[in-house]
């Protein structure tokens, strides 16, 4: 199948009559054809405005103390949990995974983004490439996109046959089933975004430098099978939506407030307990005794790019 390419994916937007004003600062606004503004937020949501800067930041700050809480005690109890972000393309599962990570202990939390399969992996067992990256006791393992690219953009894209597609249904309930009877807490989330704000996120990455890399030739090929992707996503749902497994649907037109749902529905689906360490005191700094820094010019000095920035 032939991917379009990102010079012609803006040229197929421009034709199709969409603006971009520049003059809104980190959230250029997306004009409709008919000039109206893309305000996605404010059409299925029951709220007046986007969350403020002020406001979402203290609360995410108080939800991630919260986070590190659950933590602890995961640790302290060695409980394993696996969190599954899925989604469509610019729906916001970065952006959330970020902030669940920002302030957690990286040793025992991490992420899984994987790439294409290898030759070898195409040959093995659908699953096993995932069964790698699980945890172990105290571990949190957040996937960004998971084992269900197989009922998504394979099935979508045709990266994997009918036959194939009709196997995973049948057997990732049996699997995650599996991860479940070994102690595994396992909590999936889609992310739901609009077309028209995942049109208006993808010309954000078109602009800006610093997030052009999020816009794949894979990405841009998702906008002309946007239907295929609803229909494939509502056959998994059918399948895989199960009662020790159910799928939680996180409305993500506004990133703020997805990003605190999802994180604050999380911790209320675990009954942790405090476990915060209490603060330590520090020893008293060793004393010199007799001992000199080298001079300066025997060393190797990080100019001081800044110092030119006034």
């Amino acid at each position: 199948m032939q991917q379009m390419s990102l010079r012609e994916y803006i040229d197929s937007l421009e034709r199709e009559g969409y603006t971009v004003r520049d003059d809104h600062g980190d959230d250029p606004m997306l004009i409709r054809p008919d000039g109206r503004a893309v305000e996605t937020w404010r059409e299925n949501y029951p709220y007046d405005e986007l969350m403020g800067r002020n406001d979402y930041e203290v609360e995410k700050y108080l939800l991630q103390i919260e986070l590190l809480k659950f933590q602890y005690w995961a640790q302290d109890n060695d409980k394993k949990h696996v969190i599954v972000f899925e989604g469509r393309d610019a729906a916001g599962k970065g952006g959330t995974i970020k902030r669940f990570m920002e302030h957690l202990n990286p040793r025992s939390a991490r992420v899984v983004a994987l790439t294409k399969p290898t030759s070898t992996e195409l040959g093995q067992w659908y699953f096993q490439r995932y069964v790698s990256h699980l945890p172990t006791f105290g571990d949190i393992v957040l996937f960004d996109r998971s084992w269900y690219n197989r009922a998504g953009v394979e099935r979508v894209l045709g990266f994997c046959t009918p036959a194939q597609h009709q196997l995973f249904l049948r057997q990732c309930p049996a699997f995650e089933r599996m991860l479940i009877d070994d102690g595994i807490l396992l909590m999936k989330y889609w992310f739901s975004v609009s077309d028209e704000e995942q049109l208006k996120r993808f010309r954000e990455r078109i602009k800006d430098e610093t997030k052009r890399w999020k816009l794949s030739p894979m990405d841009i090929e998702s906008r002309s099978h946007y239907i295929d992707y609803s229909r494939a996503k509502d056959e998994m749902f059918v399948h895989t939506d199960l009662p020790e497994s159910p799928w939680f649907v996180v409305e993500a037109d506004d990133k703020r407030r997805a990003r605190l749902n999802c994180i604050s529905h999380f911790l209320s689906r675990i009954p942790y307990e405090d476990r915060t360490p209490e603060p330590v005191e520090l020893p008293r700094r060793q004393s010199e005794d007799g001992y000199r820094r080298p001079d300066r010019g025997t060393q190797k000095y990080v100019p001081d790019h800044a110092a030119a920035l006034g």
